[in-house]
């Protein structure tokens, strides 16, 4: 900017519709009144003609898949991880219940996570973003988001709840433990292979949790036992039924109190076959 301050310019280009512009302009207008520490700040916007300008505060580090997946793959210990998947249940429990209407994001994934100068997470992209009215429990909406994130009831039947958002975030909680996609099929010994959610179900059966962690990651800089709770956490996200997914400021909770889970076990993913 003149001033030399660095953003963040997104670009959209919109069919031209009265309602679309309406609908534009006050999303914007309201989303420009969020303000959390675990989100990114929208600044500002410009509408001319059919293009829409975005204007974020810049996060240099990039996304969170750089970090996982990309060049920067294993450079993020195990608190630094824990500190991410923390940072994203604040950030998300504040917009499902604590801002002054519910906000459904839509499109959780580890590219839509920002990572600011201390490495510390700031959810990004409210392009899919859907407000829930106060006075339903879900909507009926066309299928928005990114395949290996959509949870089964809003991919199948269009319900949007924050219950979606919920699984998805379980699915980023999985790929930052294990450093894997959840759209990667991995080959492991004689196996005839898994994606991420059926092998993180298989391993959790048979309690040996641990083999789903990144290989990357120091077997002595972390504890084991919060690790397989936090896996555990990822797997109560995912569940089939949306019902029994916790919703974020329980799961905000969940992560900081060791105790809290002694009595709760998660049920089988809908994606995952029993043999």
């Amino acid at each position: 900017m003149k001033n030399g301050k660095v953003v963040a310019i997104k670009k959209l280009t919109l069919q031209q519709s009265r309602n679309l512009e309406e609908d534009f302009e006050s999303e914007v207008m309201l989303i420009s009144n969020v303000h959390h520490r675990n989100l990114v700040r929208l600044l500002g916007y410009c509408s001319e003609g059919h293009d829409r300008i975005l204007i974020y505060e810049y996060m240099k580090n990039s996304s969170l898949d750089k970090f996982l997946f990309g060049r920067n793959k294993g450079s993020l210990q195990w608190k630094q991880r824990y500190d991410v998947i923390l940072g994203i249940a604040r950030g998300l429990a504040y917009l499902h219940e604590e801002f002054h209407v519910r906000i459904i994001h839509r499109d959780i994934k580890t590219n839509n996570i920002l990572l600011d100068d201390e490495l510390q997470p700031k959810i990004a992209d409210f392009g899919l973003a859907k407000l829930l009215p106060q006075d339903k429990s879900h909507l009926n909406t066309r299928v928005a988001g990114t395949l290996g994130y959509t949870a089964p009831e809003y991919a199948i039947h269009g319900q949007l709840l924050e219950k979606a958002d919920v699984y998805s975030y379980g699915v980023v909680i999985l790929e930052v433990i294990s450093g894997q996609k959840s759209t990667e099929l991995r080959l492991d010994n004689n196996d005839e292979g898994a994606f991420l959610l059926q092998k993180a179900w298989k391993l959790y059966e048979i309690d040996r949790h641990l083999e789903l962690v990144d290989n990357t990651l120091d077997p002595n800089a972390y504890d084991a036992e919060e690790v397989k709770r936090i896996i555990e956490i990822g797997l109560l996200c995912i569940q089939a039924s949306a019902d029994r997914r916790p919703i974020m400021p329980e799961i905000v909770v969940l992560l900081q109190n060791k105790d809290l889970l002694e009595n709760i076990t998660p049920t089988m993913p809908i994606l995952i076959e029993a043999n």
